[in-house]
Formats: C-alpha cells, structure tokens, sequence
C-alpha cells in the first residue's frame, strides 16, 4: 500500500493555535486558509512563540467568512476568562496598509484588521501589537536561492503557473507548506523516551501535512510527490526548527530542551551544523485543487 495523508493543518495566524481539517484547497499561495493572518509588533516586525510563547494558546478558527480568535484558561492561566473576536477574511479596500517584515522579507504590504483585533491581542499577550491580513497588494516571492533546482527533464510537467511568474508564499517562515511522517515522529519519540524524557505530540512541529505508511525521514528523500489524483508537490528542502519545538501548544509552557537536544545528536545540517532539522518544506507545483485525508502519496 502507498503511504497516505492522515494529517492535514492550518494556521490562519502566524504562530497561533492550529487547526485540523479533513480537507484543503490549493492557491497561488499554499493551503487556502493557512498564514494569511500575522501578528506585529509596533515597528511591523513579526511577532512568533519564540519571543512570545502564550501565542499558543490563543486558539484559531475558520468559517466561510471569518477568523475566529479565542482564549479559554489553561494550566498556564488557570482564571482567564473566555473570550473570542470575529475577523473578517475577505480583503477590505477601505483597510490600512502597514508595512511589514518576516525575516528578510522586507516592506511587505498587509492590511491592518482593525483597533478591536489589535487590543485583543496586545491584552493577552502583554506586549503592543497589531493584526494584519493578506490582501491584493501583498506580493512575496520565495527567494530565487531558496528554490531548489529542477530537474530538466521534469519541466514539462510542471504546473504551468511555476514557469510564468514566482512561487509565493504567505507569512510562512520560508516555503508555502511543511511535511513531516509519522514515523519520523515515531523515530524521535523513541530517542527521547531512552534519554529519559517525554514522547511529544505531532502538533509541537506545525506540520501542514502528515503522513503514515513510509519510512522515518522519508520525506527528506522526496524531491517531488503527488497527493491524491493531481496535487504535486516538490522539496524546498529541510526544516531547521527552533524553540517553539520546547513549547506546550496546549499550556504555553516551555519544556526545557527538548525536543533540540536529542535532535542536535543526529540531525544537525551538514551544511550548517548549528541548525537541527526535522521536516521537509514544501513548494506547490500544483496551483489550484484539493487535498482530502486518506489520499494516497505517491513519490515521483
């Protein structure tokens, strides 16, 4: 039997809670849903668990027509008070544009969501911060030394849209999506329980798609894949992770060095040697159509 997609993963906002989904639709963009939302500081600079690690616990969800946002208590915050704001999706012509930055993505333009979604959030969180959304005049492009190369013999099945102009990408670190196989979870866990230290959950690493059926680390030998009838999808390269791998997405609480300490033993990049990597990113040769829970994946 060929391996199958038994995960499937949106963020709506950067570095938020996550949600899973029995299906998902492809954009120019990625999973349709996923980061279009970010939070950022005064200056418009991204705002991430790594700074700010009670992110976690703001939950996420997606209808039709609106973000939800909300906040229950939780270990970490045994008296906070349910709360929720509803945000639009959809692009608002009237809406201000601000200037934002994700690494080295500079002065990217976004739309701001609004004083009600901006105290929201910069209560909870405890730092002055904004909310702000994609809309038609965001533009960022996977940097041309992030594109991996391709095959010449495997241009002509390319979707046609990956040779006409730039592979996108949301507020995403790098690349559009994320993958990562249950084994490959399965493997680390295993390490980590002969050190001594707690199994994690699949959620500690936000994958967008997960993956039953093949080999730890199988992933990483996967140049391209198809999911599903006609979804293709090729290898950004490998996912160097960082200390929102140490934080409990369900308490906002880190956990000391783990999961980076047993990574750092046999899963340093051989390039770079400070970075321990632990998933496949992604870029979407297919454009447009839908990935369903319990898709065959087929290696090509």
């Amino acid at each position: 039997m060929p391996p199958k997609l038994t995960g499937l993963f949106l963020y709506p906002v950067k570095s938020l809670g996550g949600i899973s989904v029995p299906s998902a639709s492809l954009d120019a963009l990625g999973l349709f849903g996923d980061r279009r939302f970010l939070v950022i500081d005064e200056s418009g600079r991204f705002l991430t668990q790594r700074t700010l690690p009670r992110m976690a616990l703001v939950a996420t969800a997606l209808d039709a027509t609106h973000l939800t946002l909300s906040i229950s208590s939780s270990p970490l915050l045994p008296l906070a008070p349910a709360a929720s704001l509803r945000i639009p999706r959809a692009s608002d012509p009237s809406a201000p544009l601000r200037t934002v930055s994700v690494w080295q993505s500079e002065n990217l333009l976004a739309e701001d969501c609004g004083e009600p979604a901006a105290t929201f959030l910069s209560d909870f969180l405890g730092a002055r911060c904004r909310l702000v959304r994609i809309g038609p005049a965001f533009h960022r492009p996977i940097p041309p030394q992030k594109l991996p190369p391709v095959p010449g013999s495997q241009l002509s099945t390319l979707d046609p849209q990956l040779s006409t102009s730039p592979s996108q990408v949301t507020f995403a670190d790098a690349y559009p999506l994320l993958v990562i196989g249950e084994s490959t979870l399965a493997d680390l866990n295993d390490r980590l329980l002969a050190r001594g230290a707690a199994a994690l959950p699949m959620d500690r690493f936000r994958p967008n798609l997960v993956i039953a059926g093949a080999p730890a680390f199988a992933e990483d030998m996967w140049t391209r894949f198809r999911v599903g009838g006609t979804a293709v999808f090729r290898a950004g390269g490998p996912c160097a992770r960082c200390t929102i791998t140490t934080t409990d997405q369900a308490t906002g609480e880190r956990d000391g060095p783990e999961p980076l300490r047993t990574l750092a033993t046999y899963r340093r990049d051989a390039a770079d040697p400070t970075d321990v990597n632990f998933g496949q990113n992604l870029i979407h040769e297919t454009k447009s159509g839908s990935l369903t829970v319990g898709d065959a994946v087929l290696p090509l």
